[in-house]
């Protein structure tokens, strides 16, 4: 018997860049048998227009205005795992609807990791590929308290991110958010 939602809600992947919010999150829908959406996606989907192109055409105020439509419209649907933007929980609107329709889990990650997976990477709009450590430990420092609103977190380690889904299976599991795991035998 595989494990299921308890209630239809979402399961909201917040957190920073690099944490493994999209690996965490494919996993997570796959073992759930749910959905899995990516906001970022969405939006360039939506645009046609990249993350990073869209914040240099616009500015960062603009893109968190857009995504905020996006994020409204992502948690008024149906039951899924939706990873979200680095930025998308910052937004006290966007907060106050997670607490509604989701259950909100913050995949926390010490900076030194998210230095390390970001490194070198040009598609992350806010991390430039000099100074990347400089401007992840200021970003954790204003945005930590945020995410810490979120309803469950689980650290993300140097790990395969199907390690961290089995520690957030039991964290879904304690939490009477997922059904308790049974296992089946055969004969």
């Amino acid at each position: 018997m595989s494990q299921k939602l308890l209630q239809p809600k979402i399961l909201l992947l917040v957190g920073m860049m690099g944490v493994g919010k999209t690996s965490v999150g494919r996993l997570l829908a796959k073992k759930l048998h749910l959905p899995f959406m990516d906001s970022d996606k969405e939006i360039e989907k939506m645009t046609g227009f990249s993350i990073s192109d869209l914040f240099a055409r616009y500015g960062e105020s603009e893109f968190r205005l857009g995504e905020e439509k996006v994020m409204e419209r992502l948690l008024n649907g149906e039951p899924c795992v939706l990873s979200s933007g680095g930025g998308a929980f910052l937004s006290a609107k966007t907060r106050a609807l997670a607490k509604q329709k989701s259950v909100s889990i913050w995949i926390r990650a010490q900076a030194d990791v998210i230095s390390g997976r970001t490194e070198g990477r040009t598609h992350r709009p806010l991390v430039p590929s000099m100074d990347n450590q400089k401007v992840i430990e200021r970003l954790v420092k204003e945005c930590y308290p945020l995410y810490a609103e979120a309803d469950l977190t689980i650290e993300s380690f140097n790990e395969h991110p199907a390690q961290t889904v089995i520690r957030l299976m039991k964290e879904l599991e304690a939490h009477h958010v997922v059904s308790p795991y049974q296992p089946t035998y055969k004969r």
